[in-house]
Parts: structure tokens; sequence; C-alpha cells
């Protein structure tokens, strides 16, 4: 039990504790941790000047070995009431504050890991083919994308500009996207890196990743179709990615590791997994307030250690930093698509909101929150900080 005061069922309990880079009022960000509806400056009552910096980088490097201890060390303050008259001061009500970026986004991977998904959108993009490629159910399939563009949650994002060409015009056009949508997807972020040609094992998953935060993978999908054959995205995907300003570290989620769907053909020998490498990790898409779509990460084909494995096999370097996310989160039944292409089957089937009106893609104004929990480690169910992103016009 913990001495501040929290509902027993409080998704940002004492066994979820995720990280984030906030701002005090009046003070300079820092690195905190999550409890209840309040933060705790882990610089204050740590002692440790690694907290005091304004990303989560130079303590993500100092590997498992201390994420650990500071886990332990920080469920000692909040459950023993000895501490309690040294750490109430700096809990820090969550209104209060200002959420940062939580880490310095060092290289951004976006994979294609769910069958799901992959077989809605071949369906889509290529009818009258089989849906899947032929390299699909050999590799996770994935694009590098740009750093740069990673924003926390409650970045307005600005309706992208672009090239799209309609199948019967003779060319293209150039102007805002016609067709913005969002991916609901898993990021993982890498504590440790590994040096240039050191391949990273599936077995070494757990020492090398720090942990999981939710990701919206904003994408201009007329802009995609005509400029994705054939080197695949680019622009369509390349101008917003949001994520949220809570990481949840591994240690958090020992109780949602589960057995991966079946693979035929049985994966190479560098991807094998080893032990329980899927996570049950349940999804809710809001758009405008109303919930959308759920999706279950569990139903993933490829998971984070294939991902990060695969990444690495050609003796691609990491670093702490990297982000490498999972692609569109979609799973077998009606309701549980990541996207809005696939609940509106490419807009021909427009999704009716509650209260009225409705949406083939997004339309100025709207607000997308994507959310999620897993299984707690104390029988419970632990919280996904929120991503949320509201669309702005294009530029004129």
């Amino acid at each position: 039990m913990t001495w501040p005061d929290l509902p027993p069922d409080d998704r940002f309990g004492i066994d979820n504790l995720p990280y984030g880079v906030f701002s005090p009022p009046g003070g300079a960000p820092r690195v905190g941790v999550r409890v209840g509806d309040r933060v705790l400056d882990l610089a204050a009552v740590l002692d440790d000047p690694v907290f005091a910096r304004p990303a989560l980088n130079p303590f993500m490097a100092q590997g498992r070995g201390r994420w650990t201890q500071v886990r332990a060390h920080v469920t000692e303050l909040l459950t023993d009431r000895r501490h309690q008259a040294a750490v109430t001061s700096h809990l820090h009500p969550l209104p209060d504050v200002r959420l940062h970026l939580p880490f310095e986004v060092a290289d951004y991977v976006d994979f294609y890991a769910s069958e799901h998904h992959a077989t809605n959108l071949g369906r889509l993009f290529r009818p009258g083919s089989e849906p899947l490629t032929p390299n699909w159910k050999h590799l996770p399939i994935g694009y590098h994308g740009r750093a740069g563009t990673v924003v926390v949650s409650g970045t307005h994002i600005t309706r992208p500009r672009g090239q799209r060409k309609s199948s019967d015009a003779p060319a293209p056009v150039f102007g805002p996207t016609q067709r913005l949508d969002i991916e609901a997807e898993v990021g993982f972020v890498i504590g440790t890196g590994s040096a240039l040609g050191e391949p990273v094992s599936t077995a070494d998953f757990h020492d090398r990743v720090f942990g999981v935060c939710l990701v919206n993978d904003w994408s201009a999908r007329d802009v995609q179709a005509w400029e994705y054959v054939p080197l695949g995205p680019f622009l369509a995907k390349s101008f917003a990615t949001s994520i949220s300003p809570w990481i949840t570290p591994l240690d958090a989620l020992d109780a949602a590791w589960t057995t991966p769907p079946a693979r035929v053909p049985e994966p190479l020998p560098y991807l094998a997994d080893v032990g329980k490498q899927g996570l049950d990790l349940s999804l809710k898409v809001h758009l405008n307030g109303a919930v959308i779509s759920k999706p279950p990460f569990a139903s993933m084909y490829w998971t984070g250690a294939q991902m990060l494995a695969h990444m690495t096999i050609n003796g691609a370097a990491s670093r702490t930093g990297d982000l490498y996310a999972s692609g569109t989160v979609s799973g077998p039944n009606a309701g549980e698509c990541g996207s809005l292409i696939e609940l509106t089957q490419g807009g021909a089937h427009p999704l009716a909101l509650p209260g009225g009106g409705v949406r083939t893609f997004l339309e100025d104004g709207d607000e997308i929150t994507l959310s999620g929990t897993a299984p707690g480690n104390g029988g419970g169910r632990i919280g996904l900080g929120e991503v949320t992103g509201r669309i702005r016009p294009a530029l004129t």
C-alpha cells in the first residue's frame, strides 16, 4: 500500500510508476515519476543530478541494474511512511506542471507488425492480389522515420501538404491532404544501445529496452498512395509522430507478457522467440471524445524483441533514445482497427459518430486520443500514458 491517498483501481499506482519529464511551476525541466494524479520530482527525493536533466537519456544509459535499483527505491519512498514528510512536498499536482517530450529521440523506425492491419491495407492498396507481400511472414517490415518530428502528446498537428494523384487524373496536384489518418501504435524506447557491427538478440531485449509508450503515427493516405512505390512512406509520414509523455518501464509489465500468435512459416533462427515476448495491451482510439476502436496488441504477429533483433541483425548500431514503433495495431474483429482507412474501408463506408456526424478521414479541429492499459503486477490494471493531438488547418 502507498501512503499517498490513491484509489485502489488507480491506473498510475505503485504497480506502474511511469517516467516522464516535467517542469514544476517556475522550475526547469527534470525527470519525474507519475503517482496517481501527481508527479514525483526524482532529482529532489533521490538527490541525483541525472534526474535534473531535461530528458531521460542520461538515466536510461545507466542500464538495467540502475533502472531496477531506482524503481525499488521509489517504491520504498512511496510505501514506507517514514519517508512521507520528506517526500510529500516534492509531489506536484499534474495540472500544475508542464509535460515535455520524455527523451531525446536518437533514431526512429516504424514497423508494420500487425498481420490484420497489413492484410486490410493489402486488400485496399492491391486489390486482386495477395494482400500480404511474399516477405511479410519472414521478417518484420519497417521504414526509417524522422526523429526530429516526434512530438509529445498535446502538440497540435498541422494538416500536411503534398502531391496526390487520383487514379483517373492525368497528373498529380499539390495541396493539403484530403485523407489525413491516424495509426494507433506501441513504441519501444531503447535504454542501452549496441555498437556498430554487434546485432542484438531477442534474448537481449529486456536488457536493452527501457520501456514502452503509446504512439500515433499520423498519415496522409493520399500522399502515401502516390509516393510509396517503390521505396515506401516518406512525406506522408514524416510531418509528425506523437508519443505519450509517460514511458512505462518494462519492470511494470511483468504480468503483461504473453505468447504471440503462431507463426507459419517458422521464423529464421535469429528471430526465434525466447519465452513469452508478446504483450497483452488493450488500446482505445478516441475521436473527439468518443471511443471508435479498441485494438488488441496481443494479436501482433511480430514482437518487440523480434523487431529489435531484425533492426540490428545487419550490424546497424542502436543508441540510447532510439524509438521504434510497432506499426498500426489492429485485431481480427470489427471495431479493432487502429486506423481510419481500415475502419471506413478506404473511405467507402463512413464512420458514424455518437451524437451525429460521420467521418471518413480527419477534419480540421478533430482531436484524437490514444489510451491503453495492461495487466498490473499486483493483479489490477495499469495505464499507458495517453497521447493526444488536434488537427490544425494546413498552412497557406
